[in-house]
């Protein structure tokens, strides 16, 4: 069996995270902080490393701190 390339990766960001409250209740989900960094640069840096050169975030539309974080 032939081995192929990762390209893309996509993360499904959308929702409240209210299985995550109280800590959400400021901060979306996938930006809550783990030791030095948002928890989303992390699952980022791990797709990079595997291969993705393309990224996509299925978020809400009222969700841009991605977008912030990664501007």
């Amino acid at each position: 069996m032939a081995k192929t390339a990762i390209t893309t990766a996509v993360f499904p960001v959308a929702g409240r995270g209210t299985r995550f409250l109280p800590a959400t209740k400021a901060s979306a989900k996938e930006m809550l902080p783990v030791v030095d960094k948002p928890l989303i640069q992390y699952a980022v840096e791990e797709a990079v490393q595997a291969g993705a050169r393309r990224l996509v975030f299925v978020t809400g539309a009222s969700k841009r701190a991605i977008e912030d974080h990664f501007d």
